[in-house]
């Protein structure tokens, strides 16, 4: 015979009888309250080892991206793409970068360029998930700054606009294609 429980604990107990069978210890459990949010940042300073990368980490984790991952910071974008999205990145490395007329990065990496560097990053973000597969000659990309991309596939090379997407990762909230370019908003 199955005791009188209130339905909205029915679960909690189930959980509880299941995890004591096991062996396991029981969860605390709650009255509905929620625990408090993180304090002193948004989504980024969520500690998570055991989940897919998202966007940021799968760039952080790659050493060919690090000057991207310097930019992204210093347009304080990491909140923003570490949400759930979700998100197609194009990522320059690093060597796109270094190819920009010389002092280009730097100029852009100050803080009264930011909303420059903001341009610049968001031109290089499409929100919604397109994998290569997806990505037709001559289809235009609406990009998170309000500008268009224009993708080109020949011989099975994808570009976006003078870029070759030459790897693709997937992360948990999108995907980054890594471009051998920096894209420049027209």
């Amino acid at each position: 015979m199955i005791p009188n429980i209130p339905s909205k604990n029915l679960l909690a107990t189930a959980m509880t009888v299941l995890l004591a069978a096991c062996g396991a210890p029981a969860p605390e459990q709650t009255t509905g309250s929620t625990a408090p949010a993180p304090v002193g940042g948004g989504q980024s300073t969520v500690v998570d080892e055991q989940s897919q990368k998202n966007v940021v980490g799968v760039a952080v984790g790659s050493p060919d991206h690090s000057t991207l991952v310097a930019a992204v910071k210093a347009a304080e974008l990491v909140d923003a793409l570490s949400n759930a999205g979700p998100f197609t990145v194009f990522a320059p490395v690093n060597a796109a970068f270094d190819a920009l007329p010389a002092g280009t990065v730097d100029g852009l990496m100050k803080p009264e360029k930011k909303s420059d560097l903001q341009d610049v990053l968001q031109y290089h973000v499409y929100v919604g998930v397109l994998k290569t597969e997806q990505l037709r000659d001559g289809q235009s990309l609406n990009m998170v700054n309000g500008s268009n991309v224009k993708v080109s596939v020949k011989d099975g090379k994808v570009m976006i606009n003078d870029a070759t997407v030459v790897a693709s990762v997937p992360a948990s909230n999108g995907v980054v294609h890594v471009i051998d370019k920096v894209l420049l908003p027209g």
